[in-house]
């Protein structure tokens, strides 16, 4: 194995960065990292998706702040006291100011929460995190007040999801101009430099930020969505740190003295999601002779059962996934607040499979493809194909097909697929957010369901969401949310099969601060002690 300091010999490194890394320094120094997933946007309205969140926490910052662990601190708001069940009042912090001089008041943050169910043509929205928003009010510069159309324990939960970005900056400004970096103008840490949209991006310390002083000058971004690609820029000293290593290369990665990895189990779940937005024709179903059916058996619960008891999802975890992952029946990990430890994980019955796919009707099954992103989660391309293996072993004759994230996201949203491999990373720790998002019907007037790309309707699972949502008492809340995610559970409006595990592998003598929602953020980079 190349040796650190051979790697350093024969490859040119950044003369800042190589200075500091070998001197131990934290300042004067450009940080680069290669990120598994691509950056669709710079926009923080526009894109609810991971990758994005993450990027733009360099830039913009929330109200809220999340930890690694989950845990909310505060952000842009030092404070914020339920003043009643449906009045909460937030004391902004003081003397912070946008990345161009101005300084940040309530009024921006306001304008932010017009803005996020606004944005144009956007392929997964943050206005669900707003549902419970009936107004906002500054009572003066730094105090803001939120009157809720319900009870919302979650809401400064919530409002650590939604991005506050300028009204002098933003007003009237479109997704291409954040992507191009005219109205990119945050309060955070770093201050946008560059965005190639698929390969690179680049942002700068910001020497008047609030917070502690962050040690890089400069943190680049290269976009490596190939995984043996991305361990070959860590080994060669192309880049400092990677995020979602390969989990084929983690046994390499681990005997490498001069790679370190940082794990920690995470919160996001990979599923199917089958689509219920049609009554008849499919446009990726048909029968054995290739011709459409006329009614979509995806509707019915027993062909969805079948579906579920067919695949093995202990192979996945192990084998596809390689140990990196974990089998599940819902959403959440063990010890999440509201998880329910009364759901099994499913074990694969295939003979069970193939009776409810008669009973239905589908004593020969039918043909199926499965869409799918094939450079967005780890392993979601192989994950894939061996479902279709699985379902095609009960008759259900299933094909992949995979496609960037980006047009994966956009065609999900306007309900093109039959079936798709989806994904959902709960960042604030607790259950309610895939079923806010993704299992309450879709009401764009309402703010509910607002990742619901599949239109799942359900309106008494919609009520019972509702009311744990807007449950004061904790304990009472945990209850109706895990009572909530077994009667999803039983109807299946998606089909859960796994919990990744999220990694880390950085050059030494960096360290990384492994988080829960598997953000990659320079500000959790540090050095040895």
């Amino acid at each position: 194995m190349t040796s650190f300091r051979t790697a350093l010999n024969r490859f040119v490194l950044a003369p800042a960065f190589a200075a500091a890394l070998l001197a131990g320094a934290a300042s004067a120094a450009e940080l680069r990292i290669g990120l598994a997933a691509p950056v669709s946007t710079i926009d923080p309205h526009f894109a609810n998706a991971t990758p994005n969140s993450a990027f733009g926490r360099h830039i913009f910052e929330a109200l809220v702040a999340r930890g690694a662990d989950g845990r909310v601190a505060p952000g842009l708001a030092v404070s914020w006291t339920a003043l009643e069940d449906n009045l909460w009042e937030f004391k902004l912090r003081p003397g912070v100011k946008w990345h161009d001089g101005q300084p940040f008041t309530a009024d921006d943050v306001i304008f932010s929460f017009g803005r996020v169910p606004n944005v144009p043509n956007n392929p997964g929205s943050y206005a669900g995190n707003l549902r419970s928003l009936a107004k906002a009010e500054a009572v003066d510069p730094l105090t803001l007040r939120i009157t809720t159309s319900a009870p919302n324990p979650n809401l400064p939960l919530d409002l650590s999801a939604i991005a506050i970005v300028s009204r002098h900056a933003g007003e009237g400004a479109t997704t291409a101009d954040f992507n191009s970096g005219k109205a990119a103008i945050g309060t955070g840490p770093y201050r946008f430099v560059s965005y190639a949209p698929g390969s690179t991006l680049a942002v700068e310390r910001n020497p008047d930020w609030w917070g502690q002083k962050q040690d890089w000058d400069k943190v680049s971004f290269r976009i490596i969505t190939n995984p043996g690609a991305r361990t070959a820029a860590l080994l060669s000293g192309d880049v400092d740190m990677i995020s979602a290593p390969s989990t084929s290369d983690l046994p390499r990665l681990r005997q490498e003295a001069e790679v370190r990895i940082f794990e920690r189990q995470g919160a996001r779940s990979l599923f199917l999601s089958p689509d219920f937005s049609r009554n008849g024709e499919e446009p990726f179903l048909t029968g054995n002779d290739g011709k459409p059916l006329p009614k979509n058996p995806l509707l019915d619960l027993r062909v969805r059962q079948a579906l579920s008891l067919a695949i093995n999802r202990q192979a996945l975890a192990e084998r596809v996934q390689q140990g990196m992952a974990e089998p599940t029946g819902q959403w959440m990990p063990p010890g999440a607040f509201g998880y329910n430890p009364n759901i099994p994980v499913p074990k694969p019955d295939p003979e069970t499979a193939r009776r409810l796919l008669a009973e239905a009707g589908y004593p020969q099954g039918f043909r199926l493809t499965l869409h799918s992103s094939g450079d967005r989660y780890p392993g979601d391309a192989q994950t894939a194909q061996a479902v279709a293996q699985m379902w095609t072993r009960i008759g259900v004759a299933t094909s992949v097909e995979t496609l960037p994230f980006a047009t994966w996201l956009s065609r999900l949203s306007k309900q093109e697929f039959s079936m798709v491999q989806n994904s959902w990373g709960s960042s604030s720790g607790e259950a309610g957010s895939a079923l806010l998002n993704i299992v309450h019907s879709y009401d764009h007037d309402k703010r509910l369901g607002a990742s619901n790309d599949t239109r799942y309707a359900n309106p008494a699972l919609d009520r019972q969401i509702e009311e744990a949502l807007s449950t004061m008492d904790p304990a009472l809340r945990e209850k109706r949310l895990a009572d909530a995610v077994a009667a999803a559970v039983k109807d299946l409006p998606l089909i859960p099969m796994i919990m990744y595990k999220n990694a880390w592998a950085v050059r030494r003598p960096l360290t990384y601060e492994a988080r829960m929602d598997e953000q990659t953020l320079a500000m959790g980079v540090g050095h040895e002690k």
